[in-house]
């Protein structure tokens, strides 16, 4: 019997959903009953029937799902597969940042963990965090962990945005450098950024978008009576900004289309620790289990549903 089948086996004996993120392996995605970001995979994760979710991620999502739903077992099939920008930010520099700054309300970028959005006014995504900052009843911001989505931001409000000084480093590794290299070997492609890379480098981009943005944008990118109107057609080559493990579900969903990464690696090492081989453990041993601590899990609820609300 071969592990796949194990899998599927075991998914209806323990009676279990397999959500994947988008930078999840190949292998990890097709296994998946759904595939996504990370606030897309746990609000998927409230609404299902099934008792058992594996979080195929890093540990801050897990946490996320157990926040919004609580009757659910959820693991995760590695406990290392951590988050560095996530692990950026403590409870102990927040109470810092609130005295520094008395006036601002602090809104926690949904990367962070579950004591940090309890601590939190309001969470945000990288896809609303501009809308979310705009709209919060403040006119200064604590905005953590991400000092380059705060920098941008930033760009788009003029609130007073204090940042810290968290980052993801693998979004951060990309340079100006690397995009002018990569548009000139690829002059006609379109460069898709997520909002976690350097202003230097969104600065270069065609367009700045979360991970499900950069999917729905590709998709969407065949507007034949847009493109009529400016006398070009649609464009099928696209730099993709953002971590590798999205051009494998980019290149399912676009089959006709070309994707293009940097030379050097953009690979996130803690979305790649899981395998099936710890898929299939996980189920066989009900391992390993997040649980958020009640008290934790209802102020850090707070901070996520006022982010549904505005």
């Amino acid at each position: 019997m071969d592990i796949v089948t194990k899998i599927n086996n075991l998914r209806k004996e323990r009676d279990a959903v397999i959500l994947a993120h988008n930078y999840q392996i190949a292998k990890v995605q097709d296994v998946a009953d759904f595939v996504g970001d990370s606030l897309e995979l746990a609000k998927i994760a409230k609404t299902l029937k099934e008792r058992v979710v594996v979080l195929c991620g890093v540990y801050f999502m897990a946490e996320t799902i157990s926040i919004l739903a609580p009757d659910k077992i959820v693991l995760i099939p590695d406990m290392n597969a951590g988050c560095p920008l996530a692990d950026s930010i403590t409870v102990s520099e927040i109470k810092k940042l609130k005295v520094e700054h008395p006036k601002a309300l602090v809104v926690a970028y949904v990367n962070t963990s579950a004591e940090v959005k309890a601590m939190s006014d309001y969470c945000c995504t990288s896809s609303n965090a501009v809308s979310i900052v705009e709209k919060v009843p403040s006119e200064e911001v604590i905005f953590i962990p991400d000092r380059n989505l705060g920098s941008y931001v930033q760009e788009y409000t003029q609130k007073k945005v204090y940042l810290s000084d968290g980052f993801c480093p693998t979004h951060n590794v990309i340079d100006r450098s690397d995009v002018l290299e990569i548009k000139r070997i690829h002059p006609d492609a379109k460069f898709v950024a997520h909002p976690e890379c350097k202003r230097e480098v969104l600065a270069l981009a065609d367009a700045v978008k979360s991970t499900t943005g950069i999917l729905n944008y590709v998709k969407n990118d065949n507007n034949k009576e847009f493109y009529s109107s400016v006398n070009c057609t649609p464009r099928k080559q696209f730099i993709i900004g953002t971590e590798e493990g999205l051009i494998y579900r980019l290149k399912k969903e676009n089959p006709t289309k070309e994707f293009y990464t940097f030379s050097k690696p953009i690979f996130c090492p803690n979305m790649k620790k899981i395998t099936l081989g710890k898929v299939l453990s996980s189920l066989e041993n009900m391992q390993y289990v997040v649980k958020v601590k009640e008290d934790v899990r209802e102020k850090a609820r707070l901070a996520i549903e006022r982010m549904f609300e505005i």
